[in-house]
Order: C-alpha cells, then sequence, then structure tokens
C-alpha cells in the first residue's frame, strides 16, 4: 500500500477516526506523528517537539528505545499471543515474579490484563467477590475519596468524582459509591482532622463497604492534586479497624513518577489490593495487572465460585509481558531516583516563573510532575499552539497545564517544557482575556 500524504490522513481521521474526549467528527485539527525517538516527536509540517507528556505518563524510557526494541524482536520471533487460560509462559511468570518482589511486602498474586482501566475493575470485582465469598454478601460499596480518577470503564467511572470529575452524565446510572471529603493539598501538608474524618467515614459505612480505593499522594486527572502520605496510614489503620479492604490505584504513580518507586512507599504502606499499568512496558504495549494479598485470594477461594471470573482475551500477552520485564530491568538498572530528582529539580525551576502570572493559582511539582494551575478552564486551542510554537508537546485539560516528561529528558529539554508551560499559561489567558 502506498503512503497517505497529510491531507489524506487528516481527511480520513476527520472522517472515522474517533479520539478520546472528542466529539465525532472532530473540531480541532489534530497533529499529525510521523517518528518518535527518544524524548522527540516528529510531528508532519511542524519538525522535532520535545514530549512533555511521556504519552499519557506511559514512555518512561521515550521512544525507540534499543533495549525495549530488542526485547520486543527476540519475543516476536518467539511467540507473539498465546491464551492463558489453561496455558502459561515464562514471560508472564517472569513479570508476575518481578512486580511481587518490588511491591510492597504482602502483595504475592498477580492478574494482568490489559488497560488500567481494566485493572481497576478487576480490583473492585475483587473486593465485592471477596465479601460475598466469606459470607458478607451485603459489603457492595466502595469509598474513596473526591478528586479522583480511576479509568473510563464502569466501575472506574463510579469511583471517579462525580461532580468535578469527567463522568457526571453517568449519575443515578452507576453505582452509587461513598466519597470522604477531598485530601488537604500538598505533600508535606497533613490535618489531623481530615485523618479523623477518614476514620468516622470509613466506621460509619462499614457495614456495607467491600472496599477503598485511592490514588496514593498523587491524583491524577482528578485535578493532578498532591497529598501527603500519611493519610495512606491512616486509610490503613481504619480499613483494619473495621474490616474493609484498601486497594491503591498507582496506574499513574507507579515505576518511579513520583520519586518513589510506588507511591506507597513514601507511606510504607501495603494494601490488600494494588494497580498498576500506563509505565509498566515503558509506552510499548497496553497491559496492566492487579497485585492482591494471599487473603484476598484465599478469599474468593473459599466461595461459592471459587475462581475470579475474569479473563481479558489479550491477559498475559507475551509479547508486552517480555516488553514489560525489560522495561521494568532498564529502570532499575539505573539510578532513576537520581534521574527523577534531577527532573523535579529542574521542573522547579523551570515553572517558577509561572506563579507571577496574573492567571495562575498555583504552580507545584513532584517527582517528575510539574503542573501549573490556572484561574480558568485553560483554552486548549491557543494553549496548545503556544507550548508547539516553543518546541513541546502537551496536553492540558480542564484547568491545568502540565508536563510528565520521560525519565530520559535532559537539562536542556527540562528547561524547554518550563518555557513551554509558561507560554502555554500565557497564551490561555489572554485568550481568556
Amino acid at each position: 500500500m502506498r503512503d497517505l500524504d497529510l491531507r489524506e490522513i487528516l481527511d480520513l481521521d476527520r472522517a472515522h477516526v474517533w479520539h478520546p474526549y472528542g466529539p465525532m467528527p472532530g473540531r480541532q485539527e489534530p497533529l499529525v506523528v510521523e517518528e518518535a525517538s527518544g524524548v522527540r516527536l516528529r510531528i508532519a509540517g511542524v519538525g522535532d517537539v520535545v514530549d512533555g507528556m511521556s504519552s499519557w505518563w506511559s514512555a518512561i524510557h521515550g521512544y525507540n528505545h534499543p533495549v525495549l526494541n530488542e526485547a520486543a524482536r527476540d519475543q516476536l520471533g518467539r511467540m507473539s499471543h498465546v491464551m492463558f487460560g489453561g496455558l502459561t509462559h515464562e514471560p508472564a511468570v517472569r513479570l508476575a515474579k518481578r512486580l511481587v518482589d518490588l511491591t510492597p511486602a504482602g502483595l504475592e498474586h498477580v492478574f494482568l490484563s490489559d488497560s488500567g482501566s481494566v485493572s481497576v475493575e478487576v480490583a473492585v470485582k475483587m473486593c465485592l467477590q471477596y465479601w460475598r465469598s466469606v459470607g458478607r454478601p451485603e459489603k457492595q460499596r466502595m469509598l474513596t475519596w473526591r478528586g479522583g480518577y480511576h479509568g473510563d470503564t464502569w466501575q472506574p467511572m463510579a469511583v471517579c468524582d462525580p461532580q468535578g470529575g469527567m463522568h457526571s452524565l453517568w449519575q443515578g446510572v452507576l453505582p452509587q459509591q461513598v466519597f470522604a471529603d477531598l485530601p488537604p493539598a500538598g505533600f508535606d501538608a497533613y490535618d489531623d482532622a481530615y485523618a479523623e474524618h477518614l476514620h468516622d467515614v470509613i466506621g460509619r459505612h462499614a457495614h456495607e463497604l467491600a472496599g477503598v480505593i485511592v490514588e496514593p499522594v498523587v491524583q491524577g486527572a482528578g485535578g493532578m492534586r498532591f497529598h501527603s502520605p500519611r493519610y495512606l496510614r491512616a486509610l490503613r489503620e481504619a480499613c483494619d479497624a473495621h474490616g474493609v479492604l484498601l486497594v491503591f490505584d498507582e496506574i499513574a504513580t507507579g515505576f518511579g513518577r513520583t520519586g518513589a518507586l510506588f507511591a506507597a512507599d513514601h507511606a510504607a504502606v501495603t494494601p490488600d489490593v494494588m494497580c498498576l499499568g500506563k509505565s509498566l512496558t515503558g509506552g510499548y504495549l497496553t497491559m496492566a495487572a492487579t497485585l492482591c494479598t494471599p487473603r484476598v485470594a484465599d478469599g474468593i477461594a473459599r466461595g461459592e465460585v471459587p475462581v475470579l471470573a475474569h479473563g481479558p482475551t489479550f491477559m498475559g500477552n507475551p509479547l508486552a509481558a517480555a516488553v514489560a520485564s525489560a522495561s521494568i530491568d532498564l529502570l532499575l538498572g539505573q539510578d532513576w531516583q537520581t534521574e527523577v530528582k534531577r527532573i523535579e529539580t529542574g521542573l522547579r525551576a523551570a515553572l517558577a516563573p509561572a506563579a507571577e502570572l496574573p492567571y495562575v493559582r498555583d504552580v507545584r511539582v513532584l517527582g517528575a510532575l510539574g503542573v501549573v494551575q490556572l484561574d480558568h478552564q485553560v483554552d486548549m486551542e491557543a494553549a496548545t499552539r503556544a507550548a508547539v510554537g516553543a518546541g513541546v508537546w502537551l496536553r492540558p485539560f480542564r484547568d491545568l497545564i502540565y508536563t510528565m516528561p520521560p525519565f530520559i529528558t535532559g537539562d536542556d529539554d527540562v528547561a524547554r517544557i518550563g518555557r513551554a508551560v509558561c507560554a502555554a499559561a500565557r497564551a490561555s489567558g489572554e485568550a481568556r482575556a
């Protein structure tokens, strides 16, 4: 087949391709990526731009990495896929063992799936089925705090913030969950009264709660808010005291993004269930994992239906599993903590000028994550045009212009990203004015 020219690509895209969080047909013409290598995307008609998003936080090693390329080629020569029902294979077994070794102690069982949202579906199903299996079927609601985001499939939508989130359309249709207040903002900010609030709301609803699910330390697409790791300990204590399972959604925070390998490590807390995704394969292939403790697995096994009734077609995909193991080896084979700290330092300096802009409400940085929060909804067209003009790809949303660059991003490119974020904030403010 011949290559399509740029106009053909855009025309066919508009006619047939439904993009995430967009109308059909689209109202804005997307940029066309021709190649990706290192931290750069080659945009048709624009040239090379620095990727400030790690492809929605997944490409922590950048693009076209020789180690991950070789892992994919080697596995392709052996086996790209085989069903996981009744069969197993080395890539999946090796990956599962690696995840058990790396995650907080006590998480010993791994259920592999093909997206982060599905991993949350599985986590919720584990909690519900556990209590049914041990004779407490009335425990069928989940509790979370406001400001969260856990994905776009059914159960994940139910535990996203129903007011400020993206899924308010489905109120009254989704399962009705229990919501605690928004956690106080700030990694170093801790309020005893809020910890008491968590204990109180969990205690009052314990008779009907199957589990508590939160994004530890960083709330991602719900608002890019940071909170104290000490609240994770408060949740663990409250769940233990009241007989409720605890779930950590580490899809966005896992594999070093916050400066710890997993956000739970900031608090030295082990949840009963943990969800992983995004960076798991270094952004090469879609794969996710739900880990649980023996208590959860043994409880399910004692039930009338002693199996976890979930089986994605591409569960345990050997190609994705092989690349995931290679990505983890690549991460741990370097001083990733120093690299993330270097990016954190660079982002603090590069984003500082944004705090002086009159329409900026807050600037915050944690690990390889920088956020500029505006006092208005981002003008997407103006902000994107300004960022690309500054040589950087960003994808703002709501009132946020943020960046999660690959861990290999050099100091000059971190500074460039900071300038682009500031330019996008100025452009959005000026468009609003």
